[in-house]
């Protein structure tokens, strides 16, 4: 595989080209804190990527303006000009701007106004326009616009790729986020963990890619900077650089939304499926399906906000998005997890990253053990693999990449295939935040390939093992009975009322019985011969599901022989007391 899915490399050198954009952040010290440069330099850079990349067509685009400048409709045209669907109709340059100093604002203005309106979009959530005004009243405008007119400062498509400029946005938002004290990882994902996410979700779709005319749709409800997107076109391009592929997203952070929108752009995408607002409480993508959903939603953060609107929706049942049930407030990564299965076409396939919260969290009857019975009872969950911890920016904890499809090949119909890769990681020379370890092409390989063979096997890298258990649907269902005992009277007969014995509720109990066994079976043999009166009140019997995956891979490791622990602890006593007489030696 790794021929036609190895890292796409990079034709300048990230860092660099990001800490030189970053380092105009030099003229904002003392008008802005440091935290705030990213208000400048995001948007600024956003505008130089529309600048350089027009630049080529620039004439084309203003002498086609002036023919059809007093039609009703010239979108087209001007769009046809500069050979992408956004343009600008401006006389001016970074050039001809710095050449009148003394207007700078005004003709900025004038610049910047001569985009088209799904640029002025783009700016609007940026809130730029009183950025412009703040810097040009300290007589800073100037200085920030010459900065990035440098020819070091070049941010063209002609020679910067999407993916590049991916990398650029991906260092600029971490360092802005590092100033801030603010979590980088709630922005974006890295590389290694996206390509990942991607070959599991395509590495059987070979066969398919080689039909003619294919079309294959990618929805991400959670899309950042839409890295995501972009990996899964590559990727899939990668297979078929024939096939059409259209990308669609919705964001709710409105400078990252603005990044998305402004990249889909320039790579020729329609940004319009580029969405804007709260994923949970305003679905941009009612009543759409795609081929693939892939996301990393935020986890361990509570839908207050938006739980009157998921509620509304909840009480839809199937005709919603959240009918099977409602997590706990204080975690709503599950709410995306139905989000992202509602979108799925009847052929589809959903990678979405999740903490160990949802493998077990909730007893029987909950919303989250009600979520996971309708995933399972349905036959959606494909494979759950267990990442390394310390691969993400934000966050040192154990992760989980769910693969979700609507679609099982018959081999695989009614089983869940878990994937141990917690040791499949290489660690890092240098972290990154909490980032200590990265999934490296030949740990990435070797993973997808235990996923496509989809065997009970423990794979090897070198010192490093990972491995693949296949689970029975089934054997992770439960019905939790309640086990009631009768109460005695002081004479030790059963008292019963309205000729049903009265309950104990001291001594209620409750059983978690495997679905694969009869109850009463089980009961007669675990609960009778020491409880000879209990019984079973079945009304309150409830279905139960859990992913005990820790349990599926423990390894048993036999206590130390108690002579051998004698032998080390006298050694070390020895030890000690010998240091001890040296010491005292010295000090007599």
């Amino acid at each position: 595989m790794t021929d036609i899915y190895s890292s796409k490399q990079t034709t300048i050198n990230i860092s660099e080209k990001s800490n030189m954009i970053w380092n105009n952040a030099n003229h904002l010290v003392g008008l802005y804190k440091p935290h705030e440069y990213g208000k400048v330099i995001l948007p600024m850079t956003v505008i130089k990527r529309f600048h350089d990349t027009l630049l080529p067509t620039r004439d084309k685009v203003l002498e086609t303006y002036e023919k059809v400048k007093n039609f009703e409709v010239k979108e087209g045209f001007l769009e046809s000009a500069s050979g992408y669907s956004f343009y600008n109709t401006s006389k001016f340059t970074f050039d001809s701007l710095l050449s009148d100093a003394e207007h700078i604002e005004e003709n900025f203005r004038t610049y910047l106004n001569g985009f088209s309106d799904n640029v002025h979009d783009i700016l609007a959530n940026f809130e730029f326009d009183k950025e412009i005004t703040k810097l040009a009243n300290n007589n800073i405008l100037f200085f920030i616009i010459q900065e990035f007119n440098k020819k070091t400062s070049y941010l063209g498509a002609d020679l910067i790729t999407s993916v590049d400029m991916g990398y650029i946005f991906e260092d600029l938002i971490k360092t802005f986020s590092e100033t801030y004290n603010e979590e980088a990882g709630a922005h974006f994902t890295s590389r290694d963990i996206i390509y990942l996410m991607t070959d599991l979700l395509i590495c059987d779709e070979k066969d398919s890619m080689l039909e003619n005319g294919v079309v294959k749709t990618v929805y991400d409800q959670t899309m950042g900077t839409s890295q995501m997107l972009g990996c899964m076109e590559e990727r899939l391009h990668a297979l078929d650089a024939d096939a059409e592929i259209r990308l669609f997203g919705q964001e709710f952070n409105p400078e990252t939304y603005a990044i998305a929108k402004a990249d889909m752009l320039i790579r020729g995408g329609n940004a319009d499926n580029m969405k804007f607002g709260d994923t949970l409480s305003d679905d941009k993508f009612s009543g759409y399906t795609f081929d693939y959903c892939i996301s990393n939603p935020p986890f361990g953060i509570d839908w207050k906000r938006e739980e009157e609107a998921v509620k509304a929706e909840n009480k839809l049942g199937d005709k919603g998005r959240f009918g099977a049930g409602l997590p706990k407030i204080s975690d709503g990564q599950m709410l995306f997890m139905l989000n992202g299965v509602s979108k799925l076409k009847s052929t589809g396939k959903m990678a979405i990253i999740q903490n160990g919260s949802p493998l077990f969290s909730g007893d029987a009857g909950s919303g989250e053990s009600e979520i996971r019975r309708y995933l399972i009872e349905n036959d959606w969950i494909d494979a759950i693999i267990q990442l390394s911890t310390d691969t993400f920016y934000n966050t040192g904890i154990t992760t989980y990449i769910w693969i979700i499809t609507k679609n099982k090949p018959a081999h695989r119909e009614g089983k869940i295939q878990l994937i141990d890769a917690s040791k499949m990681a290489e660690q890092r020379r240098k972290s990154i935040g909490n980032k200590r370890y990265d999934i490296t092409d030949e740990c990435r390989d070797l993973i997808v390939t235990a996923y496509g063979e989809f065997l009970n096997k423990v794979y090897t890298l070198g010192d490093k093992t990972c491995e693949s258990k296949v689970i029975d649907n089934v054997d992770l269902g439960y019905h939790k009975i309640t086990v009631e005992t009768p109460l005695y009277d002081e004479n030790g007969n059963i008292v019963i009322k309205n000729k049903k014995p009265v309950v104990d509720t001291s001594k209620r109990d409750t059983e978690n019985v495997p679905l694969t066994e009869d109850i009463d079976v089980y009961f007669k043999r675990e609960v009778n011969p020491y409880n000879k009166d209990a019984f079973i009140d079945k009304s309150k019997t409830k279905v139960g599901y859990e992913i005990p995956f820790t349990r599926y891979f423990y390894k048993y490791l036999a206590p130390e022989n108690s002579e051998d622990i004698a032998k080390r602890i006298s050694t070390l006593e020895t030890d000690i007391t010998n240091s001890l007489k040296k010491l005292f030696r010295r000090t007599v």
